[in-house]
């Protein structure tokens, strides 16, 4: 995910920031500290570098970033693990990092700092410990503190959606009203409806999403699809018994749906688009919608040209179950660190509630239960009730140490098949279990 778009804290949630006194930050007799915290290139991590000055004042340690553009943030930073690197002491990895750093002993185990500190994980919102904190999964071992709660979102022009003579002929169209699409049948009728129509005299395209082979991106687009007709990666949790799951008849539905709106409701040339290219294309005026993650939306809505009363937000519609894709990341301590109890005062410090209430104020995702359940949550933003529902049903790829081999598969598969026009959808999928179950009789796990 890159940091594409307005930086955060530009927004009228920055004006909710409020002081965080020292309490609850334990002094040490350790002297002060150069930390370096690791992350991706993209707006929250600017958020982050405003709220850890709080940090620095308090404890006496510098803070360091390393930043990385989205594209090549897992190389770089996964040859750092690989290779025993000094330069990260915190690193805020990917969700599908949390098996991998477990297992090969990149992430210091937290639940002992938990325990002593009275750090509880049922403080933060169930479904970021089991993704962003948890190996195996949903065992009460702890490698990450979540950090950064996200998913895979969309927003749209609602200055269109509101104008009387697109909404006429949206109804003469299609019978229906024009809305925020309840359903994804619904959302591809809209996007179809907008495709190559001349709006204030310049022709306007459905929508923008994911389509990008390199890294994530048309696996984290297509799989918004996919779970929302059920898609499951294995017929029973931990079996890893794919033949039936992956490749269902509901799953073939949902990825000829996908191909369909790439190929019918999409900006022309639109082979290889993720992040930057689905905001470039809505804040050019592109597109009546797009897909894209909850971490740039204070960024959109501040945006001068297609913010504030020109933009509305909607979580991933349903099809056959209410599902979104999910984003975001834990915070671990780097096990090859020589600065770890000053990373430990870091962990200790960002998890505190007044600490996180900042940290959304700022721009950041808060994953703690004090946030998210306040009075005036949802009123915060105009995006935060769906913020809320999207991470009530939120799925992710394989958290397995062999993620990275496991993706670059269904990457090849779904592009093959969606944008390069190879094979059918069951042919895509039924070679996609092949690839997977080599990977894991590799792993020794089949």
């Amino acid at each position: 995910m890159t940091g594409f778009g307005t930086r955060a804290g530009t927004g009228p949630r920055l004006l909710a920031a409020t002081a965080i006194s020292a309490a609850g930050v334990v002094a040490t007799a350790a002297a002060a500290e150069d930390l370096t915290l690791c992350w991706a290139a993209w707006d929250p991590a600017n958020a982050l570098v405003e709220l850890s000055k709080d940090f620095e004042a308090q404890s006496g340690h510098s803070m360091n970033f390393e930043f990385v553009p989205w594209p090549n943030f897992a190389d770089r930073m996964l040859n750092e693990l690989n290779s025993g690197g000094k330069l990260c002491d915190l690193l805020i990895g990917d969700s599908q990092w949390i098996g991998g750093g477990a297992e090969n002993g990149h992430y210091v185990k937290l639940n002992e700092f938990f325990d002593a500190e009275g750090i509880s994980m049922d403080d933060f919102a169930p479904a970021t410990v089991f993704a962003y904190s948890t190996w195996p999964k949903g065992e009460p071992n702890y490698y990450a503190l979540p950090a950064m709660g996200d998913a895979n979102g969309w927003f749209y022009r609602k200055d269109w959606f509101d104008d009387p003579a697109i909404q006429a002929a949206y109804t003469e169209a299609t019978g229906a009203e024009l809305g925020v699409p309840e359903s994804q049948d619904e959302l591809l009728q809209i996007a179809q409806f907008f495709q190559g129509r001349e709006i204030d005299g310049q022709t306007r395209y459905g929508a923008s999403i994911f389509t990008e082979r390199g890294s994530e991106g048309i696996t984290m687009g297509a799989t918004g699809a996919l779970y929302t007709w059920g898609f499951k990666y294995e017929n029973a949790p931990g079996s890893y018994d794919m033949q039936g799951a992956v490749n269902s008849a509901d799953a073939v539905e949902a990825l000829e749906f996908y191909k369909e709106l790439y190929k019918t409701a999409t900006p022309p040339g639109y082979t290889d688009s993720y992040m930057e290219q689905s905001l470039d294309a809505f804040k050019s005026g592109q597109v009546a919608m797009a897909m894209n993650w909850f971490a740039f939306f204070p960024g959109l809505y501040a945006d001068p040209d297609v913010g504030g009363d020109k933009i509305g937000f909607f979580v991933n519609p349903p099809q056959k179950v209410a599902a979104s894709t999910l984003g975001g990341q834990g915070i671990s301590v780097v096990s090859y660190s020589d600065k770890q109890d000053a990373a430990l005062e870091y962990i200790k410090w960002f998890a505190q509630p007044e600490v996180q209430q900042k940290w959304w104020d700022l721009g950041g995702y808060s994953c703690h239960v004090d946030v998210l359940n306040a009075p005036g949550f949802k009123d915060s933003a105009p995006f935060a009730p769906d913020f809320l529902q999207a991470m009530d049903a939120v799925q992710d790829f394989w958290q397995e140490p062999a993620y990275a081999e496991l993706l670059l598969a269904m990457q090849k598969r779904l592009h093959d098949y969606i944008v390069a026009d190879q094979g059918t959808a069951q042919e895509a999928l039924d070679k996609l279990i092949e690839d997977w179950t080599e990977v894991f009789e590799d792993e020794g796990k089949l």
